[in-house]
């Protein structure tokens, strides 16, 4: 399976959060699975983190570093990506939310989140 995954998903997986699902551990455990996160994330991570927002334990560099040591692969953002935003129903407003969903449908991917408005988008997300 494919897995793309949400950017606080990211972040419970690298530090060992304890609201990180068992069910979502053994899908990052399970070699058959590849695991993305997508440029959206760390872009978010860079955003929240110059806000000096809380919630974010690291640098948009380091997530960089730690995702690509976890062993997940880089997604890149694409024009089809993001002109797939514009046919999402406005269910959500975070644009950081909505390319991650875009990106999921468009790969295709299972978006892995804790959102229950992320997950309302389809069936091909699945709520952690």
């Amino acid at each position: 399976m494919r897995l793309l995954l949400d950017t606080h998903i990211l972040l419970w997986a690298l530090t060992d959060d304890p609201r990180l699902s068992a069910t979502v551990r053994d899908l990052l455990l399970d070699k058959n699975n590849d695991v993305f996160f997508s440029a959206a994330s760390v872009w978010e991570i860079a955003i929240k983190r110059t806000l000096q927002r809380s919630g974010m334990p690291i640098s948009a560099t380091e997530a960089i570093r730690y995702f690509h040591e976890a062993g997940y692969e880089e997604l890149g953002i694409s024009a089809s990506h993001t002109a797939m935003v514009e046919s999402l129903p406005p269910l959500h407003t975070d644009p950081f939310d909505r390319l991650l969903v875009a990106q999921a449908l468009a790969e295709p991917m299972r978006l892995v989140t804790h959102d229950r408005l992320v997950a309302s988008y389809s069936p091909q997300i699945l709520l952690a």
